[in-house]
């Protein structure tokens, strides 16, 4: 399973960017889907998941900022980020998480998105 996620780059605090997750096998309907993150210096953190039937979580610090959204025709999952802030600098992995698993099980390659003041 290779999890390929996109759409990180360097953007002015206030700004916004979108992420993308294309899986290559694995069905994405049927498993729950993440983003972490993880700063230098920090540990790796939970940013948001939504599972096979659509329920979203997120990470206080995100949330009303941030959306998760999956195309399961598609096996990609995204993360719009929108009101980013310098602290939201971290590299961005996205996850699958198979049916009763209670932590991911695939993880994609990071994605660095860096936030200016």
């Amino acid at each position: 399973v290779q999890l390929q996620a996109s759409g990180g780059g360097l953007v002015q605090a206030g700004g916004s960017l979108r992420l993308s997750c294309a899986a290559s096998e694995i069905i994405f309907s049927i498993n729950t889907l993440g983003w972490y993150r993880q700063a230098p210096g920090k540990e790796r953190e939970l940013v948001a998941e939504i599972t096979s039937g659509g329920t979203t979580t997120y990470a206080g610090s995100v949330k009303g900022r941030f959306t998760i959204a999956k195309d399961n025709a598609k096996n990609t999952v995204y993360l719009e980020m929108n009101s980013l802030k310098p602290e939201d600098t971290a590299v961005y992995y996205c996850t699958v998480a198979l049916p009763g698993s209670g932590f991911p099980d695939y993880w994609g390659r990071g994605t660095q998105v860096t936030v200016s003041s």
